[in-house]
C-alpha cells in the first residue's frame, strides 16, 4: 500500500510540476507580449510633429522687382527634436531655405522662401518640406501676382 501511495505521489508531483512549468511559461509569454507592446507604443509616441501657422503664403499684388522674401512659421508640437532634411520648390523661380539645425520639442522655426519678382504674372508655386515628423512630407503653397510697375509721372504716354 505504501508503494502504491509513493507511486501515486510521484505521478502527481510530476503532473503538478508539469502544470506549474506550463503555467509559468504561459505567464512569461504574456508578460513578454505586454512588454513588447508597451515598448513599441512608447517608441511611436516619441516623435516630432510639424505644425505650420499657415500652409499658404499670399503675396497679394506686388510690384515687379519688389522684395520676394516671405516666411512660413511653424512649431514642433511633438515630443522629439524635429529635423527638416530638405525643402524643395516646384520651380527655379522660388528658392526655399530650411532651418540649419534641429528644432526642439515645443520650439518654433521658420522656412524662408524667396520668389523672383522680376517675373510679371500670377504666382502659384509649391514648396515641399521633408522632415522626420509624423507626417514626413508637407506641401506648402505660395500665391499672388507680380504687377508691372506703375508708370512715372514724367513718362511720356502714347495717345
Amino acid at each position: 500500500m505504501k508503494l502504491l501511495m509513493c507511486i501515486t505521489w510521484v505521478a502527481n508531483s510530476k503532473k503538478v510540476t508539469y502544470f506549474s512549468n506550463h503555467l509559468k511559461n504561459d505567464i512569461m509569454k504574456k508578460l513578454l507580449l505586454v512588454a513588447v507592446i508597451a515598448l513599441v507604443s512608447f517608441a511611436t509616441n516619441a516623435q516630432a510633429k510639424i505644425t505650420f501657422k499657415s500652409d499658404t503664403v499670399d503675396y497679394g499684388k506686388i510690384e515687379k522687382g519688389s522684395d520676394g522674401v516671405r516666411v512660413f512659421e511653424f512649431t514642433n508640437t511633438g515630443d522629439a527634436p524635429l529635423i527638416v532634411t530638405d525643402v524643395k520648390s516646384s520651380c527655379g523661380c522660388t528658392v526655399p531655405k530650411k532651418p540649419k539645425g534641429p528644432i526642439a520639442a515645443g520650439a518654433d522655426g521658420t522656412i524662408e522662401v524667396k520668389y523672383d519678382t522680376n517675373r510679371v504674372g500670377p504666382i502659384r508655386k509649391n514648396v515641399t518640406v521633408y522632415s522626420n515628423a509624423d507626417e514626413p512630407i508637407k506641401l506648402l503653397k505660395i500665391k499672388g501676382e507680380v504687377m508691372k510697375p506703375a508708370g512715372s509721372v514724367l513718362e511720356k504716354t502714347e495717345e
